[in-house]
């Protein structure tokens, strides 16, 4: 037999035998303590997904929608059609997208992951959200986590939003920037503001780094967040962005808070080349 032959076939036969231990051990634990959905926490197959029953109720953003937004449309309208929101008040970014409306299984998601101490399910967010914005990744962006002030990101452990971040990077290969912008201001919660009180809460709460043109190398950003409601939070992120010299900057978020949209009009599907 031909020695490089033999050498890959024992070398594959290795590898399967230090697979195995893994593969046992797996098995032991998923019979011990089967993966739960991560929404109503039904015992399911595979790790990090949702049950059947919940991800049929998860309704995906998909086009037509307005393109500076990311706001469905119930019919096309052309690819150029604004949203009457994108009109009445054009935002400072290019672009926003998002994965899913903001339902019922969404705000779950949404929830446990922000106070639940439930960080890892951001991977489920990320992968959904790779998807939603692929129309950014050819540029190549740096990816930019909306931050939380330093004393509540303490009682948090954790910043979702960096999770997210992180997750997208995971899939589609970009860089993370979490010090690219920071809070320099500890605002109020924006549960239960009203538009304008959100804006005003998140009034100069943002600053650019000092040196976000050079650390930014004159790549385009793509801010990351959890849920865009209003959309203050990602107006004033962006600005400070751009103060600092950043020239392009896009929105993505896992969920969208969309008025009068009938939930039941999308469903979930995967697509371009990111796996669900």
């Amino acid at each position: 037999m031909d020695g490089g032959l033999l050498l890959v076939k024992t070398g594959d036969a290795l590898d399967r035998a230090r697979r195995l231990p893994r593969a046992v051990g797996r098995a032991v634990l998923d019979t011990l303590y089967p993966p739960l959905c991560l929404n109503c926490e039904a015992a399911i197959a595979e790790p990090d997904a949702l049950c059947a029953t919940c991800f049929s109720k998860l309704r995906a953003i998909t086009a037509p929608l307005c393109p500076r937004l990311g706001i469905p449309f119930p019919v096309s309208l052309g690819p150029d059609a604004l949203s009457a929101e994108a009109i009445a008040d054009p935002p400072p970014f290019d672009r926003s997208r998002s994965a899913v409306l903001y339902n019922e299984v969404a705000r779950g998601i949404v929830s446990r992951m922000k106070y639940g101490d439930r960080p890892e399910l951001a991977r489920f967010c990320g992968r959904l959200m790779a998807s939603a914005g692929h129309e950014f990744w050819a540029e190549r962006p740096i990816l930019v986590p909306v931050p939380l002030h330093p004393l509540r990101q303490i009682g948090r452990r954790y910043n979702q939003s960096l999770e997210l971040a992180r997750a997208i990077g995971h899939f589609t290969g970009l860089s993370v920037d979490p010090a690219l912008v920071r809070r320099v201001k500890r605002t109020r919660q924006q549960v239960g503001l009203s538009a304008d009180g959100r804006t005003r809460n998140v009034a100069g709460a943002f600053s650019g780094h000092p040196e976000a043109l050079l650390r930014s190398r004159g790549r385009p950003v793509v801010v990351v967040d959890d849920v865009i409601t209003t959309g203050s939070t990602i107006k004033a992120v962006t600005r400070a962005l751009q103060k600092a010299g950043v020239a392009r900057v896009d929105v993505l978020s896992f969920a969208r808070v969309v008025v009068g949209f009938d939930d039941g009009a999308a469903g979930l599907v995967a697509g371009n080349g990111v796996t669900i």
